[in-house]
């Protein structure tokens, strides 16, 4: 990674972090940064962990150019050998798993099985693309001309620009930057400024592996800043693929600067992820799916359960339950195992928690649970609220919207065709869920008549996609699709050959042309 790796961190002395953890690694010198430097506060316990320095534009310039010249040879690689580097990362990734999983706690705020399973991904992901290396096939077609051959092959695209968000900091880079690296793309990834040092930590770990094995410096890349980073990737025409994960706004202004260069992009934007419950669902299986679902992460996943559409004639027995649930709910630092919701990232998101609340009261909708923010012992970062519970009806504006935030919605349904209506009839169409024993139901929701979500599960919640299934959604989520499946063919380009075996020149069509 050399100078390229623009990420150099300062860290805060009182933290007593520990200079052997290569999660926290010091004393890099590699020069030419600007004077701004990016201060991560933990949502934990608000104190700061560590400051890291921002790219200038000129090391921007820099990062690209490296990043283009290392393409070109890496492209030259072997597709199998580039998938023995990315498996070599696994390795290493597993070597340093509980390190960066606390890192990913500590840093994003999410619970340490959360952030130790964040890590897992990124293994899995490695496990996916060494595979996929020996897998990455074209198609002979039928040529009408005689003595010809036609095929289709895949070839990188280039320079590959990876935007990440805060509430997945190192797997969703890891979903786009391993599949890109067997494909023989490089990539300059800008991960978010809510969560630097969990970049700056991946980037230690992948750096002694890449020299190892001579994989050309500038493959993989990092640089540190705000939104107009991102917009330096989003509009320069030497990014091949440009792919975002965050909201719909900023997707948005993704999406219009790429396509303004008639560039490619992979968008992973809003979800607002609902869950129908049938009169013959499981009470087990729904009281677990709903629970994670909604309050995992502080319900700060993009797949994080926002509706449950619950059948009129269990609708109390099934709030109920819920209600019980949510008391024995344990808030507190996700470091801590006992405790079930940590913090949200910051005060601002906390702020778009109690405006949703406003909201809800104000258009008629009633709170079931406790809710609002925690103060007092433990919870002095001021980042911490309760996970809440809304009854509304789903032509409620706030129900049209995604807060970032651990708030349930529920409402009632007299039909199934009523039900998949109302899972349908958001901006949104990332994951969905059906809780039911009966098939038919099941297999209305997975029609073409039924969920129109990138993802759709029956017994399974919203959230926790596997690395082997293509990972997207439609609508306002964006219609990329990233990780497994052929989700790959996204990083790299389609080129259509034919072959002229023959001693003359039989044009297609019949045409004749005389010389």
């Amino acid at each position: 990674m050399g100078k390229f790796f623009k990420g150099t961190v300062v860290l805060n002395k009182k933290l007593g972090v520990k200079k052997n953890n290569p999660a926290y690694s010091t004393g890099l010198e590699w020069g030419g940064f600007s004077s701004t430097k990016i201060l991560s506060l933990s949502p934990v316990d608000g104190k700061g962990i560590a400051s890291v320095y921002q790219t200038t534009e000129a090391d921007y310039e820099t990062v690209v150019r490296q990043a283009t010249q290392a393409q070109k040879t890496w492209q030259t690689w072997p597709a199998p050998k580039r998938g023995e580097v990315v498996r070599q990362l696994g390795d290493a990734f597993r070597s340093h798993k509980e390190a960066l999983g606390q890192l990913v706690s500590y840093e994003m705020g999410k619970s340490l099985q959360e952030g130790l399973g964040e890590v897992q991904e990124i293994i899995d992901i490695c496990d996916f693309a060494t595979g996929l290396s020996r897998q990455l096939y074209g198609l002979t077609l039928p040529s009408e001309r005689p003595a010809h051959r036609m095929f289709e092959q895949w070839l990188p695209l280039g320079v590959v620009g990876i935007i990440s968000a805060f509430n997945f900091p190192v797997a969703v880079w890891s979903w786009n930057a391993m599949i890109a690296l067997v494909c023989g793309n490089s990539t300059i990834w800008k991960p978010s400024e809510k969560t630097p040092l969990c970049a700056v930590a991946v980037m230690h770990i992948v750096r002694e592996t890449l020299r190892s094995n001579r994989v050309p410096e500038g493959v993989l890349c990092m640089i540190q800043g705000d939104r107009t980073a991102g917009e330096w990737i989003s509009r320069d025409p030497r990014i091949s693929l440009v792919s975002a994960t965050g909201s719909v706004r900023m997707g948005r202004e993704v999406a219009r600067e790429v396509a303004s260069r008639l560039g490619k992009a992979l968008l992973e934007l809003g979800g607002n992820n609902a869950i129908i419950i049938t009169p013959t669902a499981n009470l087990k299986i729904v009281l677990a799916g709903t629970v994670f679902g909604a309050v995992g992460t502080a319900g700060q996943r993009c797949t994080s359960t926002r509706r449950l559409i619950i059948h009129e004639s269990i609708y109390d027995q099934v709030v109920q339950a819920l209600i019980k649930a949510y008391k024995q709910l344990k808030i507190g630092n996700p470091l801590d195992p006992s405790n079930h919701c940590g913090p949200l990232i910051d005060a601002g998101a906390v702020h778009a928690y109690l405006a949703a609340l406003e909201k809800i009261r104000q258009s008629g909708g009633k709170l079931l649970t406790p809710s609002g923010s925690l103060k007092g012992k433990g919870f002095e970062s001021g980042c911490y609220v309760r996970p809440c519970i809304a009854a509304v009806v789903p032509s409620m504006e706030i129900v049209q919207t995604e807060t970032f935030a651990p708030i349930l919605y529920v409402m009632k349904y007299k039909t199934l065709e009523e039900a998949i209506a109302i899972q349908n009839g958001v901006p949104q169409g990332l994951s969905s869920a059906i809780m039911t024993n009966e098939l038919r139901e099941a297999e209305m929701f997975l029609s073409a008549q039924g969920s129109d979500c990138g993802i759709a599960n029956v017994n399974i919640g919203t959230s926790g996609a596997e690395i082997g299934g293509a990972f997207g959604g439609e609508k306002e989520t964006g219609g990329g699709r990233e990780s497994g499946s052929d989700a790959w063919k996204a990083y790299m380009r389609r080129q259509t050959s034919t072959i002229n075996y023959s001693e003359s020149l039989p044009l297609a069509q019949g045409i004749r042309f005389e010389v």
